[in-house]
């Protein structure tokens, strides 16, 4: 398995699809990156020599946020909101879905499993 920034990427899948197993990159990024480096994107992951995984390393770390300083920042931004109190940040302390969602039904993604309530004896 071709290592790249820190991350096994799988051998036996397209290089278009390899680079999208690293966190931030997509399939339109992942192009875009195989145009910049004149790599066939049909070529098989395995099929990369140690110069070309060198290049694209050093074209991810000086070009893009990937891996670990994307999801850094993407918690420094939820910290953010939390640490000055608006809307979203009380959504996400909370645990409720954030983007304006309903949550009478649904939401239990955000919200985890049913919590059972006893009905009031009068």
């Amino acid at each position: 398995m071709p290592r790249v920034i820190g991350v096994d990427i799988p051998d036996n899948k397209r290089l278009e699809i390899s680079l999208t197993y690293i966190y931030g990159i997509g399939r339109k990024l992942s192009n875009e990156i195989i145009e910049k480096l004149n790599l066939n994107k049909d070529m098989r992951a395995r099929e990369l020599s140690e110069d070309q995984i060198g290049k694209l390393n050093a074209l991810l770390t000086s070009e893009y946020v990937v891996e670990g300083d994307l999801r850094r920042q993407v918690q420094n931004n939820i910290k953010r909101l939390i640490g000055i109190h608006c809307y979203r940040g009380m959504r996400h302390r909370v645990g409720l879905p954030v983007r304006g969602q309903r949550t009478k039904t649904n939401a239990r993604t955000r919200k985890g499993k049913r919590k059972t309530i006893a009905n009031k004896k009068i």
